[in-house]
């Protein structure tokens, strides 16, 4: 898993609670995926299809840094599947885990189609 962004926990990414609103982090979780999608394809014209179980693990609270990774699971004729964990920058503690993202390369009229790609872009 290779991880490629880092986030500082600010105060409007709260929750009532005083951690990280589950809310946020998936809308980071779903950008830094897009990104990393469109980078191992070379193609721009994707859409989020699915998402597994979001797995909770912990939480992150005010100050603190946390890092996104990513890693290909599966090429498809038009998709790509990755998978993503995201933890604590310092103590590596796992805040969530989701195995399975898939995205769906698209067409001009918005219906899959074949990406061209089987393997995973040396970054």
């Amino acid at each position: 898993m290779r991880f490629f962004s880092r986030k500082l926990i600010k105060p409007e990414d709260l929750n009532a609670h005083g951690t990280l609103f589950g809310g946020s982090v998936l809308a980071w979780i779903d950008e830094e995926a897009a990104i990393y999608v469109i980078c191992q394809l070379g193609k721009s014209n994707i859409a989020t299809k699915f998402m597994s179980e979001i797995d909770f693990v912990s939480s992150a609270k005010l100050g603190d840094i946390i890092e996104i990774g990513m890693e290909t699971v599966h090429f498809g004729t038009t998709s790509i599947t990755v998978k993503c964990e995201v933890r604590h920058k310092f103590t590596k503690q796992s805040i969530i885990r989701i195995d399975k993202i898939v995205f769906v390369h698209l067409d001009e009229n918005g219906r899959p189609t074949p990406h061209g790609v089987s393997e995973p872009a040396n970054e």
